[in-house]
C-alpha cells in the first residue's frame, strides 16, 4: 500500500470529523507492542522523551497556540518575511498554513545512532528557507515534490512510523513549518507517541522558534554547512546563514547537551552536528570545527559528511560543480581532530542488531 494510501485510511478512521484522541490512543496501543524494548524501558521514565512532561504540565499546548499565531505575521525562520500565512499567504518557503510533506517512513540511510536496527522515523518536509544552490533534496527542497497535510495527517504520520518500529521520529527539514509540527506533536502525544524526536536542520533557524521547540525535541541534527558569509551568499542566498546557525546551534546545546547514547547504540537525547565537505574547502571545516569544540562543546559530537554531489543547479557554479576527492574528505577529518573533536560518527557496513537479554 502507498503512503497516500496508507494516509487516506488512517485520517479516515481517525480524523475525518474532529481530533479524536480516543481513536488516536486506539492507535497508539498498537504502536506499543513494536517498540524496542529499550525504548520501552526509557518511556518508563517520566522524563523521556522531553515532551511527555512538557505536555503534562500543560506547556505544550501553550507552546502550539503561540507559535500558530505567530505565522500571522512570520518570523518562524531567519528571513522575518512578516507576511499572514493564516490567510494563505506564502514567502521563500512558499509554505502557507499547513506543512507539506514529501515522504515518510523508516529510512534506513541515517547515523547509525538514529537508524539502529529498526531505522529512523524521517518525515520530509517539502519546500525550504534556503536556496541552496547544490541542494541534495533538491526535487523536495527546491521542487516542492510532496503533499499539503493537515495537522492531523501529520500526527497520524507519526503514529504509523511509531507503529513500525522506529527508533524515533526524525524531522527533516522542518525550520520553516515548526508552528504546524508542533500542532501536530501535541494530536500525537495525545495519541499514545512515546518515541524520541530529532530536529534535523540545516541550522537556519529563528530564536523564536527553537524557544517554542524548548523542552520538546530529544536530538537536535544540524547541519552547519558555511563558515563564510559571503560564500554562503552565493551558494544558499543566505548571507546571513552563517551568524544563524552559530546562534542556533548554541541554543541547541543549551537545551539537551552533548549526545547521549544508550548501551544498545541508539542516541537518547544530545546535539549531533553534520559536516558536509564542499569541494574546494568551501564549507570552512577549520573554522566550524574550531567553534564547536571552543564554543559549544569539546564533547560534540560530529558527522563529518562525504556524500557531496554536483546536483540541482552546482553546474553554474564551477567551484562546487564536482564531488569532494578523497584527499579532501580525509583533509576534513585531520582538520576536526586537530582542533579538538573526538566524536565523530563511524558507519558500520549494516545496521546495528538489537541488545539481547
Amino acid at each position: 500500500m502507498g503512503q497516500e494510501a496508507l494516509l487516506a485510511e488512517g485520517v479516515g478512521a481517525c480524523y475525518d470529523s474532529t481530533r479524536n484522541s480516543e481513536l488516536l490512543s486506539a492507535k497508539a496501543q498498537r504502536c506499543g507492542a513494536q517498540v524496542s524494548p529499550e525504548a520501552r524501558r526509557d518511556m518508563a521514565d517520566s522524563s523521556y522523551p522531553r515532551y511527555l512532561e512538557t505536555y503534562r504540565t500543560g506547556e505544550l499546548r501553550r507552546k502550539v497556540e503561540e507559535a500558530i499565531a505567530s505565522l500571522a505575521d512570520c518570523t518562524v525562520c531567519p528571513r522575518n518575511c512578516h507576511i499572514n500565512r493564516l490567510e494563505g499567504k506564502t514567502a521563500v518557503c512558499h509554505t502557507a498554513r499547513n506543512a507539506q510533506v514529501g515522504s515518510f517512513g523508516p529510512h534506513f540511510g541515517e547515523e547509525d545512532c538514529l537508524r539502529g536496527w529498526n531505522g529512523s522515523g524521517t518525515i520530509f518536509f517539502s519546500q525550504c528557507n534556503l536556496r541552496c544552490v547544490f541542494c541534495q533534496n533538491w526535487e523536495i527542497s527546491w521542487g516542492g515534490e510532496g503533499k499539503e497535510k493537515t495537522p492531523e495527517q501529520l500526527a497520524w504520520i507519526m503514529l504509523y512510523i511509531q507503529d513500525q518500529g522506529c527508533h524515533n521520529i526524525n524531522f527533516v527539514t522542518p525550520e520553516h513549518v515548526v508552528p504546524q509540527v508542533l500542532e501536530a506533536i501535541l494530536l500525537a502525544v495525545e495519541g499514545g507517541l512515546r518515541v524520541p524526536l530529532v530536529y534535523n536542520t540545516s541550522a537556519y533557524d529563528s530564536a523564536e522558534s527553537l524557544r517554542h521547540m524548548d523542552g520538546v525535541i530529544d536530538i537536535y541534527m544540524p547541519d552547519f554547512k558555511f563558515w563564510d558569509a559571503d560564500v554562503s551568499r552565493s551558494l544558499a542566498k543566505a548571507k546571513d546563514y552563517p551568524d544563524a546557525a552559530r546562534r542556533a546551534i548554541l541554543e541547541m546545546h543549551r537545551q539537551v547537551g552533548d549526545l547521549v547514547i544508550g548501551e544498545d547504540g541508539i542516541a537518547r537525547h544530545g546535539l549531533l552536528v553534520r559536516h558536509l565537505v564542499m569541494p574546494n574547502g568551501l564549507g570552512g571545516t577549520r573554522e566550524i570545527m574550531r567553534y564547536l569544540y571552543r564554543e559549544v562543546s569539546p564533547y560534540t559530537y560530529v558527522n563529518v559528511m562525504d556524500q557531496y554531489r554536483p546536483v540541482a543547479k552546482a553546474g553554474k557554479y564551477p567551484e562546487i560543480n564536482r564531488r569532494p576527492i578523497s584527499s579532501e574528505i580525509e583533509e576534513a577529518m585531520r582538520i576536526a581532530r586537530e582542533e579538538g573533536i573526538t566524536r565523530f560518527d563511524e558507519r558500520l557496513r549494516s545496521p546495528l542488531r538489537p541488545v539481547l537479554g
